[in-house]
């Protein structure tokens, strides 16, 4: 029987409790989907080489821009021994054989489930979907990436050994040529027969001249294409007799459609149809412009379940923290080392926050000879076929995803609304259609990052040493949604969720060592469409976290980065992180007038530690440096690694100076950029990245930059200002 680890489970509940199931024991005989063209050579799931010399490999998750077009590409060429400007990428095809249960697992944050009586036993035949989530492409596929490829160059050695009536172990690769006594020969003159061979058991990993490109920062694939503008993005499908839609969606809790003035909206110029549904209605037209022309014209009422606002929804918060939680952290004895002590206290809060991707929502369909075809940007593309063929009434085997480059979702395309839009409108209208939401769209009718509040408490020894601890976060229990949307097939079975919300408070526990602790999650009901953000609630979990231990520090009388420190005996990589992010900021121990502040964080087998510097200008807080230590492992390409922590950082600067909405009337006060407090160029502080050299394994890296910002910043403008700011944003 296959061992169960963390990356044979699809959900683990831990220590036995709660929904495993074993991805080890999932049946794994599928055959490889992946179509080679002419010329061209399969060698399994994850790459063809042409007998041009050309190397293409297949890459299961969704290029958002966190390189893993490239990352994954590195890996293979690395191994097989490629000639890098011979290696090209495509989507992988839907397929089990690239499900991502560990980007499921950790997106979810481990939440624990229960599976129905019959089905319980830790075995069941629940694929995870394929997945770009939770900063797990290098985690989860270097591995198969890297067997496949060492399996591709046994083959190719196999076939040149043979010419050279040698034993093809003695043979080696170096940039694209197989290797023996002086003798070489292309990979393109061996791959025909190499292909038909059959590979050895054990592949032989890191042997015979690979490993040449690991840790090389190499450029990236997609990188010309977006410099040219020839990179084509949902948006920018144009297919014979297509139309322009844009689409006007009702406000949260929308019942149904109330009235619609068809004949102002059919009276534009260049109207096709206006489609009705209960929820949205849409136009479609020869341009996307005369489409929302006559959308306005239109003037769409819904009728409404309630009304959103932001009183409602600090009312919902509050409430739910007034009344009993769900505990998800129990750490020592919380109740004794709080018995009669005085503690510390303070109260958090974090507004919804939006994706406000460059990108917004947007989808192609087309219905010919009884086959749905769709063009979209998702990190899900089984999901968003599995939707689309719902609203189509096909079944999936007649709907085909062609994935899309993704333009900076940041978590917005899990949801899959718009192919199911675009899916709908295609088969009423029998032609081609281009779905495109407005900006004001996008931000209306978004799957914030959920609000939150949060009452912190603990207690101090006399020498300032943390002795109890306890978090109280109320946010809505945005996990389960995602659980029943990234995992149906578990609700179909029968799937009950346990009380507790994993993912709704992911990030709370510190990395601390405290003996007494207990984080308590309290569901809030809000009405708000919530969704998964980049770094999902560890953008305000480690807010709520590294805030309060500055506040500790400050009521110790103690300087807060060797107060950190002190604290740390269990996560030395971490302690590193945070003196290398001080020494190279030039720490002055977060006095008074210093204008400096550091936060930490530990984030999916990743640490890292950002310094900022920041001042009061007009009122506003304005950001003049952001110091970054990152330690997350062995590193593929360090040039990605550095883009992303940098792009996090950015991240993170919008999420706590902007990039969130109030709720007034039912709809978000944002509606465009110019409200949402986006960096710019002339915003953007003096950035400076450290790698920190590790041979652990490959950690997170593309939500590592985002949770350490804000509190770094709240705590650089607390010895500004004397004033400590416990909200975000924190304007």
């Amino acid at each position: 029987m296959a061992t169960i680890n963390r990356r044979r489970l699809l959900v683990g509940g831990g220590l036995g409790v709660g929904l495993v199931v074993a991805w080890g024991l999932w049946p794994r005989a599928y055959a490889p989907t992946l179509v080679a063209g002419p010329g061209e050579h399969r060698f399994g799931a994850w790459l063809k080489i042409g007998e041009d010399g050309r190397v293409t490999v297949a890459v299961p998750q969704a290029e958002t821009g966190q390189g893993s077009w490239t990352g994954l590409a590195q890996v293979v060429a690395d191994e097989l021994g490629a000639d890098w400007r011979t290696v090209g990428v495509e989507p992988a095809p839907l397929s089990p054989l690239y499900a991502n249960p560990l980007g499921l697992e950790d997106l979810l944050e481990g939440m624990p489930a229960v599976l129905p009586d019959d089905l319980r036993g830790g075995v069941g035949a629940f694929p995870a979907p394929m997945l770009t989530a939770a900063s797990s492409s290098a985690r989860m596929f270097e591995e198969p990436a890297r067997v496949a490829a060492a399996s591709a160059r046994a083959l190719l050695c196999m076939a040149a050994a043979a010419r050279w009536d040698v034993a093809w172990q003695e043979c080696a690769v170096a940039a694209g040529f197989v290797t023996h006594a002086g003798k070489r020969l292309r990979f393109a003159a061996l791959a025909a027969e190499a292909a038909g061979l059959t590979p050895p058991d054990r592949p032989p990993i890191g042997l015979g001249g690979a490993g040449t490109l690991m840790g090389e920062a190499l450029p990236r694939i997609d990188a010309p294409a977006k410099v040219d503008g020839s990179a084509a993005y949902a948006g920018d499908i144009r297919l014979p007799d297509m139309v322009q839609v844009a689409v006007r969606q009702g406000p949260p809790g929308t019942v149904r459609l109330v009235s619609i003035d068809r004949t102002a909206a059919e009276r534009v110029s260049g109207v096709v149809a206006v489609i009705e549904e209960d929820g949205w209605v849409a136009v479609a037209a020869r341009t996307w412009w005369a489409a929302q022309r006559a959308l306005d014209a239109a003037a769409p009422r819904f009728e409404v379940n309630g009304v959103l606002d932001d009183a409602g929804i600090e009312r919902a918060l509050i409430a739910s923290l007034d009344g009993p939680g769900q505990r998800i952290v129990e750490e020592g004895d919380l109740a004794a080392a709080f018995r009669d002590a005085t503690l510390v206290t303070a109260r958090y809060h974090a507004r919804p926050a939006v994706h406000a991707a460059i990108e917004t929502p947007s989808a192609a369909a087309a219905f010919a000879d009884g086959r749905l075809s769709l063009w979209l940007s998702t990190e899900a593309p089984g999901l968003a076929r599995a939707a689309a063929a719902r609203a189509a009434s096909l079944s999936e085997g007649d709907v085909t995803v062609h994935p899309m480059p993704v333009g900076g979702d940041f978590g917005q395309g899990l949801d899959h609304l718009v192919a199911e839009q675009a899916a709908r409108i295609a088969m009423r209208l029998k032609r081609p259609v281009s779905v495109t939401w407005s900006r004001g769209e996008a931000l209306l009718h978004d799957r914030y990052r959920p609000p939150a509040e949060a009452r912190m408490a603990a207690r101090l020894a006399t020498n300032g040493a943390i002795l109890g601890w306890q978090a109280r976060i109320a946010s809505p229990a945005t996990g389960r949604a995602l659980v029943r949307a990234l995992a149906p097939a578990l609700d179909r079975a029968g799937l009950r969720l346990d009380a507790a919300d994993r993912y709704a408070v992911g990030g709370a526990r510190p990395p601390y060592r405290v003996p007494a602790m207990a984080i308590d999650h309290h569901p809030a009901e809000i009405g708000l469409p919530t969704g998964h953000l980049r770094g999902g609630a560890h953008g305000y979990t480690c807010f709520f976290t590294e805030s309060f231990v500055d506040e500790l520090a400050q009521a110790a009388m103690s300087e807060p980065m060797s107060y950190r420190i002190g604290m740390l005996g269990g996560q030395p990589r971490l302690a590193r992180c945070l003196s290398t992010a001080s020494s190279l900021g030039g720490w002055e121990g977060g006095v008074r007038g210093s204008g400096q502040g550091i936060a930490a964080h530990a984030f999916r087998g990743s640490f890292v530690a950002v310094m900022a510097e920041a001042h009061v200008e007009g009122g506003m807080p304005k950001v003049d440096r952001l110091v970054a230590a990152v330690d997350c492992g062995r590193v593929i390409n360090p040039e990605l690694v550095r883009q992303q922590v940098e792009g996090g950082l950015i991240f993170g600067l919008a999420h706590a100076l902007g990039a969130a909405t109030g709720m007034q009337g039912g709809l978000a006060t944002v509606r465009g950029f110019d409200r949402l407090w986006l960096p710019r160029l002339a915003d953007t502080p003096d950035i400076t990245v450290e790698l920190i050299r590790s041979d652990e394994a490959p950690g997170g890296v593309s939500e590592l930059g985002v949770p350490a910002v804000a509190p770094a910043i709240a705590n650089a403008l607390w010895t500004v200002t004397g004033r400590r700011i416990r909200s975000l944003p924190l304007v």
